[in-house]
Order: C-alpha cells, then sequence, then structure tokens
C-alpha cells in the first residue's frame, strides 16, 4: 500500500484490487512475448520485482516459460486454480477473461 500526495498537500493511502502478481500474469497474457522490462514498465514495477514475480507464477504452475532463442516466452494456463481456499472451484482463465480480449496482444494496441 502507499501514499499519495494530494492537491492540498496532504497524504492519501492508496490501494488496488489486483496485486502486482495478478497485473504480470496479465501482462504476460496479453503479450507472451514480452520482455521482463516491457512487462515491468506496464505493471510500474521494477524488472528485479518482476522477475521474482514470474518465477513464482512459473513455480506454482499458473506459467510456463520457454527459452527462444535469447529470450523467453511464456505460456499462461488458464485451467490452473486459484490456490486460496475462498476462490477454490474458480481458474485463472476466468480472471483473464475479464482483463484479455482474446487473440489480441498489447503489441497489437
Amino acid at each position: 500500500m502507499g501514499h499519495v500526495r494530494t492537491d492540498d498537500g496532504s497524504t492519501t493511502r492508496t490501494w488496488t484490487f489486483l496485486t502486482n502478481h495478478a497485473r504480470v500474469l496479465i501482462a504476460v497474457a496479453r503479450d507472451p512475448q514480452a520482455r521482463v522490462r516491457d512487462l515491468s514498465g506496464l505493471v510500474g514495477i521494477t524488472d528485479r520485482a518482476t522477475q521474482g514475480i514470474l518465477a513464482d507464477l512459473v513455480e506454482a504452475g499458473f506459467v510456463t516459460r520457454t527459452r527462444v532463442g535469447r529470450r523467453n516466452e511464456y505460456s499462461v494456463h488458464p485451467d490452473v486454480q486459484f490456490r486460496h481456499p475462498r476462490e477454490a472451484g474458480h481458474d485463472v482463465g476466468e480472471l483473464l477473461g475479464l482483463f484479455v480480449e482474446p487473440g489480441r496482444t498489447d503489441s497489437e494496441t
């Protein structure tokens, strides 16, 4: 959670519904060939944080990383179920359906 300075000089707490993990997952689903640097820029976090999140997503089975030449390409697995018991019975594809237009990548916008 962060703080933002308002026009009158006071600060207010900021928060969002989606975590950086969700944002990276959505960004990868939109552009599986995106570089870490590109993903970081889209999400608004450091390259190092993005690399850590990608490692988490790969380890948990939400994403597969494949080396293609000198770059990585990612595949999102929409059928994987969320990990938290409160979201049991829901899969990643449901979330992606809200944020990723089928057949369109960020590089096409």
